[in-house]
């Protein structure tokens, strides 16, 4: 028999930018283990092939499109996915962006804004709304931000992204202090170096192939399935009592 506290039957979960890459892999694994989904996404033809391949697991899906830097949407886009699913137990805030500054020193304001816009006060907005929610109705719930590796190794010319990304941590554990009486959680994911649309002009550019795949000890890119059973565990009661935390999925790049 299958470990009870896994089974997600009658949960339902929100993943912002769930319709590709890793918000993608953890929709498939969510829904494999029983809940219902609801993806966010900014393009309608991404959100009906992923609402698409979701279903094939025999379980409530919706897409909703919506750009999560403006707070008007995500409000309304929250408010229709509640509509439809009747509730959200879980919400994943895993849309966002990269980018590259050519030096800090010259720097330009709107790129740094860009970034912030979608990886900071996407969040932001995101689980504004899905605390609102949460507080309002019993059962509490359980709240989770995607960070990056980049939070914690300082890459250069890329210091926007990494602010966002360590900002998300630190979000998510003040989020954890002052919903636990509500019996909402909070956690941060660090995705490392992973196969997805955003990494791949960098996997295609055999110099950081060269310099970066011998720092990995697991010897491969981690790939958007490998955070499925972590997002299953987050949803699940099995994490009922693990709150404020950050987990590193890195094939081990971050202690080699």
């Amino acid at each position: 028999m299958a470990y009870k506290p896994f089974d997600l039957t009658g949960k339902v979960v929100l993943i912002t930018g769930g319709n590709g890459g890793i918000g993608l892999g953890m929709a498939e694994a969510l829904a494999h283990a029983g809940a219902d989904i609801c993806v966010w996404g900014t393009k309608a033809d991404k959100n009906a092939a992923a609402k698409a391949k979701l279903a094939s697991y025999g379980r409530r899906v919706e897409a909703v499109e919506c750009g999560v830097t403006d707070e008007k949407a995500v409000d309304a886009a929250f408010d229709e996915t509640v509509k439809r699913l009747g509730r959200v137990d879980a919400c994943f805030a895993n849309a966002g962006v990269s980018g590259g500054f050519e030096s800090f020193a010259t720097a330009k304001t709107e790129e740094w804004r860009r970034i912030m816009a979608v990886n900071l006060d996407g969040v932001f907005f995101t689980f504004r709304a899905a605390a609102r929610h949460m507080i309002a109705r019993p059962g509490g719930g359980s709240l989770v931000g995607i960070a990056s590796l980049a939070a914690i190794s300082g890459p250069a010319k890329a210091e926007h992204y990494a602010a966002t990304k360590g900002a998300v941590i630190s979000m998510m554990r003040s989020l954890a202090v002052e919903h636990a009486r509500y019996g909402i959680r909070a956690n941060a994911i660090l995705p490392g170096w992973i196969e997805t649309e955003m990494t791949a002009k960098k996997f295609a550019w055999d110099k950081f192939k060269n310099a970066v795949m011998p720092r990995v000890p697991m010897r491969r890119w981690g790939k958007p399935a490998d955070f499925g059973g972590l997002a299953v565990y987050l949803v699940s009661d099995a994490s009922s009592f693990h709150t404020g935390d950050k987990f590193l999925i890195d094939g081990g790049y971050a202690i080699f």
